[in-house]
């Protein structure tokens, strides 16, 4: 029989959302949500929730947004849910020492990758973007070091060479809550086997930036196409065409090679336009956006369009 546990739930963004609801729809028992203040959000920049507030008010959970977590209040806070178990889903903070101790099993955490392996804010576009193959959940103890904690539970997933990391983050957010749930079911009734991290073989995935978009073409054709599926849906990559900044939405790896100048677009004929890399490989944009207008398949944007073969993506 498992024994509910009081769990406080520390989470943000959507990725954090089926784990909150698979708790929500456990035994055990929400007794508050920690999410990060309210911000503008979107491409309005309005000012709304957070996809994690938005269920905790739907489920009418006690709900805290603190600004800084080293206020004497939110301690207060914490301890009056008297919380067995603090679970941590993209909340986006560290969460400091006195926190940690609070809940009286600790804090545990779900990690969008196999850890020791992408530790930190971005641990999915860093994956698709460095080509990995597979990726996948941790569930871990949540410790003051970043994402270094001893590790409970594991589950994998493969990734297409074509996904973008959206839809693998999707995926990893769904695995992920019955697994927590299972997690906290076992520490409800007995001690769970935790395996430490291996230290040495640790890399790290910081947050990706607007700057990252800019397209390389002198890099490998896989490279260039990892980082445009990575960087989806957000920064994007980007390349300019006389002095027009196009935003790269779907390429796919061309077959052949060439020994034109990478950037140097070599054909248009068909439904994309087709890009000269590094190392004498090729790439085809499928999907683009010009900027201030909507996103078009190549074949419409070649319809307004006249480019002819030899002509350059740059990076200005």
């Amino acid at each position: 029989m498992v024994t509910p546990l009081r769990v406080v739930f520390f989470g943000t963004p959507q990725f954090a959302v089926p784990t909150l609801q698979h708790l929500l729809a456990s035994r055990h028992q929400v007794v508050g949500v920690v999410t990060q203040p309210d911000r503008p959000r979107g491409r309005g920049q309005k000012v709304s929730d957070s996809p994690v507030k938005t269920v905790a008010l739907e489920h009418g959970v006690p709900l805290v947004q603190p600004e800084k977590l080293r206020h004497p209040d939110f301690a207060a806070a914490l301890r009056s849910w008297q919380p067995d178990l603090g679970v941590v889903a993209a909340y986006g903070r560290i969460i400091p020492k006195d926190i940690l101790a609070l809940p009286r099993l600790g804090m545990i955490n779900v990690h969008g990758s196999l850890l020791p392996k992408y530790r930190g804010a971005a641990p999915v576009h860093r994956a698709v973007i460095d080509g990995e193959t597979e990726t996948g959940i941790t569930i871990m103890r949540v410790e003051e070091t970043l994402d270094s904690g001893p590790m409970l539970a594991k589950a994998t997933r493969p990734i297409d060479p074509n996904e973008t990391s959206d839809i693998v983050e999707r995926d990893l957010s769904e695995l992920g809550a019955p697994l927590l749930v299972s997690v906290v079911d076992a520490m409800s009734e007995r001690d769970v086997p935790e395996e430490l991290q291996d230290s040495t073989a640790c890399s790290y995935a910081p947050k990706v930036t607007k700057e990252e978009g800019l397209i390389d073409w002198s890099l490998p054709g896989i490279d260039v196409h990892n980082r445009v599926r990575g960087l989806y849906p957000w920064p994007h990559a980007y390349t300019y065409l006389n002095g027009q900044r196009l935003i790269v939405l779907r390429t796919h790896v061309d077959s052949g090679t060439t020994d034109a100048e990478p950037g140097t677009i070599l054909d248009t004929a068909g439904d994309a336009i087709h890009v000269a890399t590094g190392h004498g490989g090729r790439v085809a944009i499928d999907e683009l956006q010009p900027e201030g207008r909507r996103p078009m398949k190549a074949r419409d944007f070649l319809a307004g369009h006249t480019i002819s073969p030899g002509a350059r993506l740059t990076g200005k």
